[in-house]
């Protein structure tokens, strides 16, 4: 009974092990960015690092906002097992008062799709401007 337990045991292991494909897996640092309170018209940029935990290269084939203020970026090449990516998103700060988006991330991972999200509250306070180096050329 112990042997034919074992059996089925190890067949049940192997056929498991070949069923699986190798599949990229996504792993983000963090799924929502917190921009807090922002000026008026300051940088709205903002980075999403990811690392492929999965066991093929993966491929970000799309990546889209739910709304024309947010403009996401995705890499252009495949980012191999075990290194690290990233998704830049730039929002549109000369809009004031609070936001959330959500950035829908489409690719070849186990989960084909994920979505991201920002908030933040964007003040009606102008960010300051910056300065100018005083040492010029013209000198």
């Amino acid at each position: 009974m112990r042997n034919i337990f074992t059996l089925v045991l190890s067949l049940f292991i192997s056929l498991t092990v070949i069923g699986q494909e190798e599949k990229p897996a996504l792993k983000f640092e963090t799924e929502t960015i917190d921009y807090g309170k922002i000026p008026l018209g300051s940088d709205g940029k903002r980075v999403f690092i990811f690392t492929n935990v999965g066991t093929a290269p993966l491929i970000i084939t799309r990546v889209q906002a739910s709304c024309g203020c947010t403009v996401p970026k995705k890499p252009d090449a495949p980012v191999m097992p075990g290194e690290n990516g990233q998704i830049e998103v730039s929002y549109d700060t000369k809009r004031p008062g609070g936001f959330s988006k959500a950035i829908t991330i489409f690719s070849n991972a186990k989960t084909p799709r994920k979505i991201l999200k920002i908030k933040g509250f964007v003040e009606k306070v102008v960010a300051p401007e910056k300065k100018q180096n005083m040492l010029s050329d013209d000198s």
